[in-house]
């Protein structure tokens, strides 16, 4: 061993220390997702209907309950509909719908102007 490798072994490993970056504060224009309070809800968008028949079967077989509820509103009411007819023709046999509840919401625009009605529509499937 060279001397100047010697002295480099005996020398202390120097510590370096670093400051923690600090943490940014990151503000998301959009809204934290609604989570509900109810069990086994599946809210209707415009997704394609069969991600939400996926939803509807998970949500009967990985939960201990035998109910799965549908909201949808507006133009999705008609898809709504359609995961309701295709879990029942095609997935549960057996299953029913229990109940239809249909109503309406009053929406404000984000912009301002005058509120508009939006129909609503809750479809109860039950195993």
């Amino acid at each position: 061993m060279s001397e100047e490798e010697q002295t480099k072994s005996e020398m202390p490993a120097k510590v370096e220390s670093k400051e923690e970056p600090k943490e940014k504060e990151v503000k998301s224009s959009k809204p934290a997702p609604k989570i509900s309070k109810e069990a086994n809800v599946i809210f209707i968008g415009n997704k394609p209907p069969m991600n939400y028949v996926m939803a509807v079967i998970t949500g009967f077989n990985m939960s201990g309950e035998n109910e799965v509820t549908l909201k949808a509103r507006g133009r999705a009411i008609s898809t709504a509909v359609d995961v309701a007819e295709i879990v029942r023709n095609r997935f549960f046999k057996d299953a029913n719908v229990d109940a239809i509840s249909i109503g309406t919401e009053e929406i404000t625009p984000r912009e301002g102007g005058n509120p508009r009605n939006v129909s609503t529509m809750e479809i109860h499937l039950k195993i």
